[in-house]
């Protein structure tokens, strides 16, 4: 079955509203088309970053513009014409329904079988090209699929569940974590397969569950409080996933605003709420560009945190690091100090293992490059303004030193915590965490802060076992360490001071968490 009479009325697509108008009627239905959405913003993608031209003359293919301001602010949108939806929606319904004959695989009691979604799985992955980079941009969407093969890890995933749609399955929906994408399927999604790589080495997974990957604790598979989607929320990965990079210094405005103005839409109809990296992906957006009438990105960023403690048991690291970021850009230390120290509470809980690089890459630029350059910054500048003999320590915009970070015994606390939640990540994990080039660095923020700034913090041990397990633990107080209690670092009262606010930082919008150039398994 193709385009029905009333999706086709919405083409020709010409313009950033005409997108949001299709996706607004597509998200009306139970089942909005899958297929047909990502074409299309795979498509807008491709003209827009990938072969960013203005052609003329060429039948087929037309853009409007639009200039208010001059040549040097002109944004253009690409024609996307009926028939070439068509033809393309057409191509990749028909692939699917000929490559898998749904009456070899009977459903078990109305729900879809592992061996069908295994087959399901394997008609993409056999589709796709046998060599290329796996996370180069742009290769997320379906349009990326039909017409040049190549698909990223999460767009295998993504094309799998789009094809069990077109067979009317229902039930498969696609289960997401902070870094990785897999299938759940049977009754309220209890049944879970692997459909794509992460990494290396995962390709002989497709097929199996994840248990194996909740049970060990590891970061990549969330402790089982990971997303399960439906249809409105795969939409919204979709729209998550567009990258308006054009290269590594320049993004497409127009993508970056028809990103903004789908997810306000994702938003206002509820479909955020259970979506914490959704949220927080929107309040950059709002950084960069606010919309009149909308909540701040600092508002966002705290909804993407209380999303996650409700639907998540608190599970996930990224919206406190995106916090965290926020503060960072904005120059506020002490509170992205909190946000870093509230992250490393959360990974205190997982185990590491080999397969969640991501989040170790994440920590360690956090430890080893941010908060050193950060506390080095403001210790160069008192240093500066000590040796001019001023009264009052001033930083290089002008701002009173004398209750920056490293004044702060609260700020310290929090860098003790964050330091603390890192080495008890390491405690029971298979896979080492810290080498000497953290201590190092460890040491160098240390030192900074003046001595009576860290005599006002105590360090506090909660012990979380019985009472009458003290006298077993009092034997070998290092077991006693590893096995029960927790340190807790708290301030004692600072004084009150003024807030430190140095000019706002103008920076680029951080790429996703996920940006590495590695070559793809070969199918198979």
């Amino acid at each position: 079955m193709g385009l029905k009479s009333a999706q086709a009325a919405f083409f020709p697509i010409c313009s950033i509203d005409d997108v949001v108008k299709l996706f607004g009627f597509e998200l009306e239905r139970n089942e909005p088309d899958l297929t047909l959405l990502s074409l299309v913003l795979g498509f807008v993608e491709h003209f827009l970053a990938v072969n960013r031209v203005v052609p003329i003359n060429v039948p087929g293919y037309s853009f409007d513009g639009s200039s208010e301001q001059g040549d040097e602010s002109r944004t253009c949108f690409p024609h996307v014409d009926l028939l070439q939806i068509r033809a393309l929606h057409a191509r990749f319904t028909t692939m699917i329904r000929g490559a898998v004959d749904r009456s070899l695989y009977p459903h078990k009691e109305g729900y879809s079988s592992r061996e069908l979604v295994k087959k399901v799985s394997d008609v993409i992955w056999n589709s796709l090209s046998r060599s290329y980079f796996k996370d180069r941009a742009h290769i997320q969407s379906l349009f990326s699929f039909i017409t040049g093969t190549k698909l990223d890890s999460s767009g295998v995933a993504f094309a799998v569940v789009a094809a069990c749609q077109v067979l009317g399955l229902r039930d498969v929906h696609l289960g997401l974590s902070e870094d990785h994408a897999w299938v759940i399927f049977g009754q309220n999604g209890e049944e879970t397969a692997e459909v794509t790589w992460h990494g290396k080495g995962n390709e002989d997974r497709r097929g199996q569950t994840v248990t194996a990957g909740v049970a060990e604790r590891s970061w990549l598979y969330l402790k089982g409080s990971y997303l399960k989607c439906d249809r409105k929320m795969e939409v919204a990965l979709m729209v998550c996933a567009i990258n308006p990079s054009i290269d590594h210094h320049t993004d497409s405005v127009e993508l970056l605003q028809l990103q903004q103005h789908l997810l306000w839409l994702l938003y206002d109809l509820g479909h955020l709420k259970k979506y914490p990296m959704a949220l927080g992906n929107l309040a950059d957006l709002e950084e960069l560009e606010p919309m009149p009438g909308r909540p701040d990105p600092l508002a966002l960023f705290h909804e993407a945190i209380a999303s996650a403690k409700i639907y998540y048991n608190n599970e996930h690291i990224y919206p406190y690091v995106y916090l965290a970021s926020y503060f960072w850009r904005n120059r506020n230390v002490k509170d992205a100090l909190v946000s870093w120290g509230d992250a490393a509470t959360v990974i205190q809980d997982y185990n590491y293992c080999r397969e969640d690089e991501e989040i170790y890459k994440e920590f360690f630029d956090i430890a080893n490059d941010i908060i050193p350059n950060i506390i080095k910054e403001m210790a160069s500048a008192i240093e500066a303004s000590e040796e001019h003999g001023d009264g009052e320590a001033e930083g290089q915009h002008g701002s009173p030193l004398s209750n920056t970070a490293l004044q702060d015994p609260e700020s310290f606390a929090q860098l003790l915590r964050f330091y603390d939640g890192i080495c008890k990540w390491e405690e029971g994990s298979s896979t080492p965490v810290l080498h000497v080039g953290w201590a190092t660095f460890l040491v160098q923020s240390i030192s900074k802060f003046d001595g009576q700034v860290r005599h006002q913090v105590s360090i506090i041990v909660k012990d979380t076992e019985s009472n009458e397990d003290e006298d077993q633990h009092s034997d070998d107080s290092r077991e006693a360490r590893r096995r029960g209690p927790r340190r807790e670092s708290k301030a004692e009262e600072p004084p009150l001071a003024k807030k430190f606010q140095p000019e706002k930082l103008v920076e680029r919008r951080r790429s996703a968490p996920s940006q590495r150039a590695a070559p793809s398994p070969t199918p198979g």
